[in-house]
């Protein structure tokens, strides 16, 4: 599933090629791909036509455009294999294009909604008071959004009987991590995904953010981590990040930091990946 640099991949696209574009006409192809705006795929068509695209915005994983003029933004999940594409009009069809949306330009291009699963999605919504699609208003800010605060994640984690990777994973605590990053943050702080979160300092988690934030930086300047074709950006590029992971995928794989080999663990229908010599598991975790 797309983690937050590649979301943020496809917003910087969106902004350079979609925003201040009016809407002249959409088509949706696949009544799932609009699931979330409960009044239907006609509604939705119905209410961007004509609408001009504000700035494209990111809390976490999600995505969201303000509609000029209203109080409503269009938002967009990719779920785990959803691309926004941004393609000549004349174009091919992509094979599993679920929504289109031509604009009234002379520009020759359409963004494009494709999704092989389906679990994604483009809906409409009405705006909080400080500019957020009302549905996501209980996201918690991202590590890379200025106003997050730092001293109150720490406070959080203390407060919760949780362990680190579950917290890291916690949108309503902290959004944009996902399994990818969480331990590739987690090698880099030599913590182990089970330890719990009331045993960290405040330096602990310091640094711990500090890595978050590293590792999604250096994710960005590359585009992001692609282990398929789909997870691309807006003009259907792959990110690069993927080779030059720690942690995750690299089991059996000599930890780079002391040479033990790497190990992967089940964990909540999803694998960790850690070092069994620096990333020490806490008592009575494996």
């Amino acid at each position: 599933m797309p983690e937050l640099p590649e979301v943020e991949v496809v917003r910087r696209g969106l902004q350079r090629w979609v925003t201040g574009r009016t809407v002249d006409e959409v088509e949706v192809l696949h009544p799932r791909a609009v699931r979330r705006h409960l009044a239907g795929g006609v509604d939705f068509a119905a209410r961007l036509a004509g609408i001009r695209f504000g700035p494209a915005m990111r809390r976490g994983k999600y995505l969201w455009v303000p509609l000029d003029e209203t109080t409503s933004s269009l938002l967009g999940h990719l779920g785990m294999s959803g691309q926004l594409l941004v393609q000549p009009q004349d174009a091919a069809d992509e094979k599993h294009l679920r929504i289109r949306i031509r604009f009234d330009d002379s520009l020759g291009t359409e963004l494009r909604f494709v999704d092989q699963r389906t679990f994604g999605g483009l809906s409409l919504h009405e705006n909080t008071p400080d500019g957020v699609p009302d549905t996501i208003a209980h996201i918690a800010r991202d590590p890379l959004d200025p106003e997050f605060d730092d001293a109150a994640f720490h406070t959080a984690l203390r407060l919760r009987r949780t362990t680190v990777k579950r917290a890291l994973l916690d949108q309503s605590l902290i959004s944009g991590v996902g399994n990818i990053y969480a331990d590739e943050a987690l090698w880099r702080a030599k913590l182990h995904y089970d330890r719990p979160t009331a045993t960290l300092t405040r330096p602990q988690s310091a640094e711990l953010l500090g890595h978050v934030r590293d590792v999604m930086n250096a994710a960005l300047e590359q585009g992001g981590t692609s282990f398929d074709s789909l997870y691309v950006n807006v003009n259907g590029e792959s990110g690069y990040f993927d080779r030059s992971l720690d942690a995750y995928g690299r089991e059996d794989e000599p930890c780079h930091r002391c040479g033990t080999p790497m190990r992967r663990r089940a964990w909540m229908n999803r694998s960790s990946y850690f070092c069994p010599r620096c990333q020490r598991p806490p008592r009575n975790t494996g």
